[in-house]
């Protein structure tokens, strides 16, 4: 068993560590996996015959609850919100008092019509609050910790937009039942997933023949598909809720454990952040395709990471956090400038007293990402079940950031191309505004499209070019070629 520690450590002088966050979490468990004995099993079964084993979720009583979730406004946010936002906890498992915190936003304009969309973030163990505040919701939040300006290109424009914290021990959710943050892992967090969406849609019921889809990015490269196949599963069996799902999109995602990793190294020395005797080692003493490691592979990554110095790998162009010391005043914020100290900003807006019970939330000490889970299977690649989806008329859309270190481009590229799927849409830019918005390739089921200039959270860097990307996967089109 492995303990995943997936939060924020408190620095002497600095408070919030860059290490933290929710790419570095998915690092940390490829290389702790590597290194010990006896491999995580894997257990998901990948055959349509094994769906006749499921049984029912737990399904509760969910009328008039979303009333009583339903936001007044939130703390510091502007003038003229003309939208519907509802928060707080669905249970997922009674016994234990296992229960899920999500936060939604209706679309302002035709939500009636608009689909409902799904936006899960990584880790494992990070918080979906943070595609909520600061990558694609409506909100960004002032440096002063306290304000919100409006995120114009929020993806919200053009779906209803639902943002889910998982599993229990992530940020707001819980379990009353301690022991279940020993247990987390891939498949219990597909399981709670899909039983907090059968009864949310018994909430919403408004939503409940909606068309469906599932975002997300970095460890949700797992999360995304695990639940839209858990989904699919269940919608074959007689009298199960049939979830209208259409598609995911998953971005900068870790899809294949070998591939991610051979993918990370060619980039750090493609760009400029390894030498070539480093890259060389690697390439000599590391094989990726197996689970284990060596002395020699593990001094040869250890340079690796030794020699991109104090950078952002997130974004390897993006300035760092110089100064966590937020400004008192409330300067709005620019949405095309995305402020290197995020985290703190986000770390005091959501423990805000005010804050939380705007949220409909027990007083907790939110993290970016949790302290308590121990997370104890994953698998080794997710390929297996994209071609399901695939096989079962999914739209599946893998988009990357061409800037992120961490899970790049490159990871996201050798792992497609393991799939050998024909290719019916050959390599091309895409613009926006008349300039290079990024780069797609289709295959035969999936596309792959680069979003130019954005790191590992696309909407984050680029919203304008996230939005686009976003509004052509709900509309199952190609961006613009000319």
């Amino acid at each position: 068993m492995i303990k995943v520690i997936t939060t924020f450590c408190l620095l002497a002088l600095f408070g919030l560590s860059n290490a933290d966050i929710q790419a570095n979490k998915l690092f940390e468990l490829l290389k702790l996996k590597r290194s010990i004995n006896s491999p995580i099993p894997n257990t998901w079964v990948m055959s349509k015959e094994t769906t006749k084993e499921y049984s029912p979720v737990y399904s509760a009583q969910q009328d008039g609850l979303a009333e009583g979730d339903k936001i007044d406004a939130l703390p510091g946010q502007p003038a003229g919100v003309n939208f519907n936002q509802y928060s707080g906890y669905v249970t997922v498992n009674q016994t234990a008092g296992r229960a899920l915190f999500y936060y939604f936003v209706e679309s302002p304009t035709d939500s009636s019509t608009k689909p409902l969309v799904l936006w899960l973030n990584g880790g494992p163990g990070c918080s979906s609050m943070i595609g909520a505040m600061s990558e694609l919701g409506p909100f960004r939040i002032n440096s002063d910790g306290k304000t919100l300006f409006m995120n114009d290109y929020a993806w919200s424009n053009v779906a209803n937009m639902l943002f889910l914290e998982s599993p229990a021990g992530v940020g707001f959710s819980y379990s009353n039942t301690t022991s279940d943050y020993d247990h987390s892992g891939d498949k219990n967090t597909a399981a709670d997933a899909y039983t907090f969406l059968v009864n949310w849609l018994e909430r919403f019921p408004q939503y409940k023949n909606r068309d469906f889809y599932i975002t997300g990015e970095s460890y949700a490269g797992h999360y995304v598909p695990q639940l839209a196949y858990t989904i699919v599963s269940y919608n074959k069996i007689t009298n199960q809720t049939i979830i209208n799902i259409k598609g995911i999109a998953i971005g900068n995602a870790l899809i294949d454990d070998e591939t991610s990793l051979e993918g990370m190294y060619d980039y750090w020395w493609s760009h400029a952040i390894n030498s070539d005797a480093t890259h060389k080692a690697i390439l000599k003493y590391c094989n990726f395709s197996n689970d284990s490691s060596s002395e020699l592979c593990d001094k040869s990554t250890d340079k690796a990471w030794d020699e991109w110095g104090d950078l952002d790998l997130y974004n390897i162009y993006a300035p760092i956090c110089l100064n966590p010391q937020r400004n008192a005043s409330t300067t709005t914020g620019s949405i095309n400038v995305f402020d290197p100290c995020w985290q703190y900003i986000l770390v005091d807006y959501l423990n805000s007293s005010p804050v939380q019970k705007a949220l409909n939330v027990k007083p907790t000490s939110w993290g970016v990402c949790s302290d308590v889970i121990t997370w104890n299977d994953w698998e080794t690649t997710i390929l297996p079940i994209i071609k399901y989806l695939i096989s079962n008329d999914q739209r599946v859309w893998v988009y990357s950031g061409d800037i992120d270190g961490r899970v790049p481009v490159t990871s996201s590229r050798y792992a497609i191309n393991t799939l050998n799927l024909p290719i019916e849409t050959a390599w091309r830019p895409w613009y926006l505004n008349k300039e290079v918005g990024g780069y797609l390739e289709g295959y035969k089921g999936l596309l792959l499209i680069t979003v130019r200039g954005a790191g590992h959270t696309v909407p984050s860097y680029q919203p304008q070019r996230a939005l686009t990307l976003f509004s052509s996967f709900l509309g199952g089109m190609l961006p613009p070629s000319s």
